[in-house]
């Protein structure tokens, strides 16, 4: 049987119904959830509570979500070519949603206890909930490009998405610890954190259900067959290739803060137990009440100029945190809130180049193919995410870091909280900073390309929208 088709992106113009903007940014809570608390809490879970060498942890937490470097392409064509009455996307925001939250759940639940099979089944559980995570997340990035063609518009949906992701962050990554503590730190501390974000990413997936419910969703074209098309596609769109790039490699710097912030917290400053609380939230609060002046900046400035100055801001602060052993506890929180005002703009901008070089690439060759490039989007973003707590992990093992199996850290030699003050500070600055001149190819002509190739016949009961974006991609105005 055919379902109706989805009705048509909302048109240059044409503001969303502010129910679409709160609705598609609860989606957040989840994506935030789950990009979190991993990368926080699973690389000192498995060296400080499960015994796992930091070495071995290392590729623990990195394999598992590399795996999506191949898988969420393949969900991006499979949402590309999905056709439902509630949409190409919708359906797997519920389904993806649900089934990365009992695989959260079981994550921690540590059937084993500790040692080798612990650590199997941990690389077991992550495996499963970054598939879950992958046919979540995909569909959702790749919304905005067809819920309207107006980039503005499209500017506004990523303010609030990335405000309700900042909330996200900071509830999860700062109420997580505090969670497994009053749970009774150890292995039982860890299963009440483990239901507590599993209601979070519940809460967020049925909230972007609900919410999207009746918006517009553009039409879908048919995507390319194989995981090579698609990276040729992607490859022919130099505005993409540029951003993806960057964001990959800044995507690992972000991480490697959030997989040290237990550590620094414990060995530098020399409080575990509501360091990690208080840091992480320095890094992510400010980044609810400075988002409305980077939007402002981006409007006034470009979004490229923008996303080179949050990251430069990024790494500043980053690299002045190395002198955190010598600095009162107060000053190092406060350059920890201006990485955070970095962060926030690094995030948002990047968030709201890409639908701008999907909707390029949609005037260019007359076919719109968002699950593509959010696809490889998402796999790239995703495997920075693990390639930062894997590197944080090898410093830790290359500097002598001594694991335990006792919930608390053992006593650390000095190589150690060397390695642990370095990859907190010096690392994620040399992994921000210099793929900026990456930008320098993120160029994008004034007006539309002619398709290079003739449109793509779409299925009968799903006509090509008539209008497509052409807005600039480097935050110039539309003439």
């Amino acid at each position: 049987m055919t379902l109706p088709p989805a009705g048509p992106a909302t048109p240059p113009g044409a503001a969303l119904p502010r129910r679409v903007h709160v609705g598609y940014a609860l989606g957040s809570l989840a994506t935030g959830a789950f990009g979190t608390v991993p990368g926080l809490l699973l690389l000192p879970y498995l060296t400080d509570t499960l015994g796992v060498a930091a070495g071995v942890a290392a590729l623990l937490v990195l394999l598992p979500k590399a795996w999506d470097v191949l898988v969420n392409p393949v969900v991006g064509r499979i949402s590309d070519r999905t056709r439902s009455r509630w949409g190409p996307r919708r359906p797997y925001l519920l389904l993806g949603g649900l089934a990365l939250a009992g695989c959260f759940a079981a994550l921690f639940a540590a059937p084993f206890g500790s040692g080798p099979a612990a650590a199997g089944y941990v690389a077991v559980a992550f495996l499963a909930a970054a598939t879950a995570f992958a046919f979540f997340q995909v569909p959702y990035v790749a919304m905005p490009a067809e819920l309207t063609d107006d980039q503005a518009e499209r500017t506004r949906l990523m303010s609030w998405r990335i405000a309700v992701l900042a909330v996200a962050i900071l509830v999860s990554g700062a109420v997580a610890p505090a969670v497994v503590t009053a749970g009774g730190d150890g292995l039982a501390g860890h299963r009440w954190m483990g239901l507590f974000v599993a209601a979070l990413i519940v809460l967020g997936a049925v909230g972007a259900f609900l919410g999207t419910r009746g918006a517009p969703t553009g039409t879908v074209g048919e995507s390319e067959p194989t995981l090579r098309a698609q990276l040729a596609v992607a490859g022919r769109n130099r505005p993409f290739r540029a951003l993806l790039i960057c964001f990959v490699i800044q995507s690992a710097g972000v991480a490697t803060i959030l997989a040290g912030v237990s550590y620094f917290a414990g060995q530098v400053l020399r409080d575990p137990t509501t360091g990690p609380t208080v840091l992480f939230a320095c890094f992510v609060g400010p980044a609810l009440l400075v988002m409305p002046l980077w939007t402002r900046v981006g409007a006034r400035v470009g979004k490229r100029a923008a996303l080179v100055a949050a990251s430069l801001l990024l790494a500043g602060g980053a690299t002045a945190l190395v002198a955190a052993p010598v600095l009162p506890a107060v000053a190092v929180y406060l350059v920890v809130a201006v990485v955070g005002v970095g962060y926030a703009g690094q995030q948002v901008f990047a968030l709201a180049m890409l639908p701008d070089c999907i909707a390029y690439d949609t005037a260019r060759t007359g076919r719109r193919q968002a699950g593509v490039f959010t696809g490889l989007w998402t796999a790239g973003e995703t495997f920075g995410l693990a390639l930062g707590p894997g590197i944080y992990g090898l410093v830790l093992h290359l500097t002598g870091y001594v694991s335990s199996n006792t919930g608390t850290a053992a006593p650390q030699p000095d190589t150690a909280t060397l390695g642990v003050l370095l990859g907190f500070t010096l690392l994620p600055a040399l992994l921000t900073a210099p793929p900026l001149l990456l930008l320098r190819h993120y160029t994008h002509p004034t007006h539309p390309p002619v398709p290079t190739h003739p449109p793509v016949p779409t299925h009968p009961t799903h006509p090509r929208p008539r209008s497509v974006d052409h807005g600039v991609v480097v935050g110039e105005e539309s003439r």
